[in-house]
C-alpha cells in the first residue's frame, strides 16, 4: 500500500503564493514516485482532510507566521500525526530571528549586532524619543527586518536616518516587532541542511547575486535579475566553514529533517549567521532544491522521497507539555 502524504500549503500569510507553489511542486514529485498525495490549505477544512485522508505523513509547507513559528507544528503534534520538519518548540525558537541569533551567538557563532524593537515601545516612550536614541546608537548602514517571517518581506537597508524611519514603517506592515541589524558587506550565501538517518549533512552552499545587491521578494520570485552560483564562488576552506557552521546552527537550534541557514561572508572569510529557516521554499528558484540538484539533476526529487520515507518510518509524535519544557531547556543548554 502506498504511503499517504498530506501536503499543507497556502495560508493567509504574505508568503501564500510561494507556499502554494512549494506545495504543488513537492506534491507532483511525490505523486510521480508513487505516493498517494493530497493537498490542503490552512483553513477550517484541514481537520476534516486529516480525518478523512488519514495520512501516514504530513508535510507542512506553509511559509511565515503560523507555518514556521511552531503554531501549525503544535496543532499536528496535538492530533498525533507524524510530520516533516522541526518540533513546535524548536520551530518557535529558530524562526524568531533575535532568539536564533542570541542562541547561536551564545554558542560562539559570529552574527551581526542588532536591536529588537516592538511597535508598542514607540507608543509608550514616544516615537521621536525612540528614533533619536536609535539613530545615535547605530552605525549606518543597517538592515531593518521583521523579527518573524521569510521571503525577505519587509526587509530593507537604511544608509541614513531618513531611510531608517521609512524602512521601519515598511517593516511594521509585516509584524509587531522589528530588528535593526548591523549590515555586513559581503556575499549572501545559503546553506541547506538535510538531517535524516545519517545525521545532519550540509548541501553545497548557494551564493545569491543580484544587480542591486537586494535579495528581496521580487529578486527571489518575480524577476530574472538574480544569479545563483552552486557552489558559491568561495575558497574550498570557506565553503567547508560555511557547511560546518550550518550544521552547527541546525544542531544548536535542535532542528530536524531539513533547514536552511543564511549567511553573509565578508572579505576576510568570516561567516556571519543571519537567519534560520525551518520551512525552506521548494519552488523552482528556491535555494534548497538548487543545492540538492547541484549534486545530481534528480537529487531534489529523490530527496523529497527520502524525507517522507524517513519520517514515515520513525517519527514519534508527542504532545506532552513536559517534552516541550525539556526541549527549551536543551536548547538553552546547547547555547551556553
Amino acid at each position: 500500500m502506498a504511503t499517504k502524504v498530506l501536503i499543507i500549503a497556502g495560508g493567509l500569510t504574505h508568503e501564500r503564493d510561494v507556499s502554494v507553489r512549494s506545495g504543488r511542486r513537492v506534491a507532483n514529485i511525490l505523486t510521480q514516485f508513487g505516493y498517494e498525495v493530497m493537498r490542503s490549505d490552512v483553513n477550517a477544512s484541514l481537520s476534516e482532510a486529516i480525518r478523512s485522508f488519514a495520512p501516514d505523513v504530513v508535510w507542512p509547507l506553509v511559509h511565515g507566521s503560523i507555518g514556521e513559528d511552531g503554531s501549525l507544528q503544535s496543532f499536528l503534534e496535538s492530533v498525533g500525526i507524524p510530520f516533516v520538519g522541526s518540533s513546535s518548540v524548536q520551530a518557535m525558537l529558530a524562526s524568531n530571528k533575535p532568539t536564533a541569533k542570541a542562541l547561536l551567538g551564545s554558542a560562539g557563532m559570529a552574527t551581526p549586532g542588532w536591536v529588537t524593537l516592538p511597535q508598542a515601545i514607540f507608543r509608550q516612550l514616544g516615537a521621536s524619543n525612540v528614533l533619536s536614541a536609535l539613530e545615535d546608537s547605530v552605525s549606518f548602514p543597517v538592515v531593518i527586518k521583521p523579527t518573524d517571517g521569510g521571503s525577505a518581506l519587509g526587509i530593507s537597508t537604511a544608509h541614513d536616518a531618513n531611510q531608517l524611519r521609512r524602512s521601519m514603517v515598511d517593516a511594521f506592515a509585516y509584524g509587531q516587532r522589528l530588528m535593526v541589524e548591523q549590515r555586513i558587506d559581503g556575499r549572501d550565501v545559503a546553506v541547506s541542511v538535510i538531517d535524516l538517518s545519517d545525521g545532519p549533512i550540509a548541501l553545497p552552499p548557494v551564493e545569491i547575486s543580484t544587480d542591486g545587491g537586494r535579495y528581496d521578494y521580487d529578486a527571489r520570485y518575480t524577476t530574472d535579475e538574480t544569479e545563483y552560483f552552486v557552489p558559491a564562488r568561495l575558497s574550498e576552506e570557506t565553503l567547508a566553514d560555511l557547511q560546518a557552521a550550518a550544521v552547527e546552527a541546525h544542531t544548536t537550534l535542535g532542528l530536524r529533517d531539513l533547514s536552511r541557514m543564511d549567511f553573509v561572508v565578508d572579505r576576510e572569510g568570516t561567516c556571519w549567521f543571519i537567519d534560520a529557516n525551518v520551512a525552506p521554499g521548494m519552488t523552482d528558484t528556491s535555494l534548497l532544491p538548487q543545492a540538492a540538484n547541484a549534486l545530481n539533476d534528480s537529487s531534489f526529487a529523490h530527496l523529497c522521497a527520502d524525507i517522507v520515507d524517513f519520517v514515515a518510518a520513525g517519527r514519534v509524535v508527542s504532545s506532552d507539555p513536559q517534552d516541550a519544557d525539556r526541549a527549551v531547556a536543551d536548547s538553552q543548554e546547547d547555547a551556553q
